[in-house]
């Protein structure tokens, strides 16, 4: 809980010093990504973005599907094809905010395979990925999230690459491995707060409520930005 509240109040001391907040009623904020966004087997409305996205009065889109990866066709595994393909036809052009959820199955995928040449595939893909969002979508604010810190190899290194990425683009991060919000390896932690025991990568309803203030001011501070 100590570090939620850092967390929380160095967002939050973002966007303080203006005379008021963002308004971002009505605005349109669409979130792709994997099962992190499509919330595994329980409704996306129990997420985090979601109700962030309700509290602040905003228009919430959910583009999330499980198994999903950034930069690898799993079509054969049933989870569909990449997000460098996915993001051409299920964002809407009317989108303000765009935020991608991303890297878990990157992750996984890249350590299942164990072939070195893949890495270049993931760093290409989220480039393509990257790049291709802000010239579909110039007129709209694009953010990232990281996935948590998850005790497997792999994601460490996607995780520092998609902040590199980011960066050099301009894009902000709200790095969750990092806050240490989310204590996934902890067994007792993922017991109350995961779909399950075993589960490293999808919250349940109590789980999600632990970020909503968090995800609030981030969403904040990508409209001041």
């Amino acid at each position: 809980m100590k570090k939620f509240i850092i967390a929380f109040l160095a967002f939050t001391a973002a966007f303080t010093s203006f005379a008021t907040e963002p308004n971002l009623s009505g605005k349109t904020i669409a979130f792709l990504g994997d099962s992190y966004v499509k919330n595994h087997r329980r409704p996306s409305d129990e997420t985090w973005h979601a109700k962030a996205a309700t509290n602040l009065g905003m228009n919430y889109v959910n583009c999330g599907r499980n198994g999903s990866s950034i930069a690898f066709d799993r079509t054969k595994d049933g989870f569909g094809p990449a997000m460098t393909e996915r993001y051409k036809t299920e964002i809407p052009d009317s989108a303000d905010y765009i935020v991608i959820i991303a890297g878990h199955n990157d992750a996984d995928y890249l350590v299942n395979h164990s072939n070195e040449d893949l890495w270049n595939d993931f760093t290409k893909g989220l480039d393509a990925l990257l790049d291709g969002m802000q010239n579909k979508f110039p007129n709209s604010r694009l953010a990232f999230v990281t996935p948590w810190a998850v005790d497997r190899a792999g994601f460490q290194k996607v995780n520092a690459q998609i902040i590199k990425a980011c960066g050099q683009r301009g894009i902000p991060v709200l790095d969750m491995a990092a806050l240490g919000v989310i204590d996934v390896n902890n067994p007792e932690f993922r017991a109350k707060y995961f779909q399950g025991t075993n589960d490293t990568a999808h919250l349940n309803a109590e789980g999600h409520n632990l970020l909503v203030p968090l995800g609030e001011a981030f969403l904040k501070l990508i409209a001041i930005k």
